[in-house]
């Protein structure tokens, strides 16, 4: 086990580690499973930047916000002077182990619509009380940024077409990114179509990696952003449209109803204009996002197999989801 991980521990938290297991998870972080000497089980978060901490403290005090309204969040273990992190030896954190516990990863189906869009639904309800910000409308052509991504778009093609792709990869990349350049002025379209949409506190960083299922239940949410104000239909499309759940089939043509409609049955306030909008803007949204094509380019670092598989699966996603925009928005609207 890491001496310093140990050693934290014990000066920090007042456990022993009987184990500690890497988790092979997270970029900013080095992620541990802990074992203590009594048997329990533990999350330890290891920040990698040795720069200020502020934006992870607040992300926590959102994640402990949620949990005090009912949301499945994992608890935040207190140092022995109270703080949520601590900075000696290491700079960590430490949250309770969720158990049996795997990611949303591997799509949504079945009975995991409504239990997620449950969980959504009570989470946006409880964080429209949030002291950061009050829930307002605002135009939903600001959810996203097209006009500026045109640019990046154009400095992605052209960069790529300067050097020349350096392998299938970013072959592949270029000529997704030159179909999607194509495809913006369909993406301004389709937001200028929107109306007022709600805008507030959110989870911020709701993709499937940050939300863990036991079976089809809703085991925790993790992993929040500081707490800014966002549009809850991007936050609902973000995970109810996730790339790996569109390329299951057909199933998201019915699946997402049934999303919609226990969401707002935990959050009756919703309103029906900012759900009957999710497959517009979250087709809009994955148009006109440069992510994660132009990784390569920006942070050749983070380019796995992974992620190779994830570029793909949105790229085609954004697709089919152009593709069966009205059929879907008929059924949405027709549930709502």
């Amino acid at each position: 086990m890491n001496g310093l991980l140990g050693a934290t521990l014990r000066r920090a938290y007042g456990l022993e580690a009987a184990e500690a297991v890497r988790v092979p998870a997270g970029t900013a972080t080095a992620n541990y499973r802990v074992t203590d000497q009594d048997g329990g089980t533990w999350f330890a978060k290891v920040y990698r930047a040795p720069g200020a901490l502020e934006p992870e403290l607040a992300a926590m005090e959102l994640a402990e916000f949620a949990r005090a309204g009912g949301v499945p969040v994992p608890e935040v273990r207190r140092t022995r002077d109270g703080g949520r992190i601590t900075v000696e030896p290491l700079r960590m954190s430490l949250w309770t182990w969720v158990t049996d516990a795997g990611t949303a990863e591997g799509g949504l189906t079945g009975a995991r619509w409504p239990a997620v869009g449950a969980a959504l639904g009570r989470l946006h309800r409880h964080l429209a009380t949030h002291p950061a910000a009050v829930p307002a409308l605002r135009p939903g052509r600001e959810a996203s940024p097209v006009r500026r991504n045109r640019a990046r778009f154009d400095r992605m093609i052209a960069e790529y077409r300067r050097r020349g792709p350096a392998d299938p990869f970013e072959a592949w990349a270029l000529e997704a990114a030159e179909q999607r350049r194509d495809l913006l002025g369909r993406a301004v379209a389709l937001l200028a179509g929107l109306p007022p949409l709600t805008h507030q506190i959110v989870h911020g960083d709701l993709a499937s990696p940050n939300l863990l299922l036991r079976g089809d239940e809703v085991a925790a949410v993790i992993d929040f952003s500081p707490p800014r104000p966002r549009f809850t239909t991007w936050e609902i499309a973000r995970i109810g449209l996730d790339p790996r759940t569109v390329l299951l089939g057909d199933h998201w043509l019915e699946g997402l109803p049934r999303l919609l409609a226990a969401y707002r049955q935990e959050h009756p306030a919703a309103r029906v204009d900012d759900l009957a909008a999710t497959v517009r803007l979250g087709c809009a949204c994955a148009l006109a996002s440069t992510y994660p094509l132009a990784e390569p380019l920006d942070h050749p670092e983070a380019v796995d197999e992974s992620l190779r598989v994830y570029a793909k699966a949105r790229h085609e996603a954004a697709l089919i989801m152009l593709d069966r925009l009205e059929e879907a928005e008929e059924i949405v609207r027709g549930s709502t």
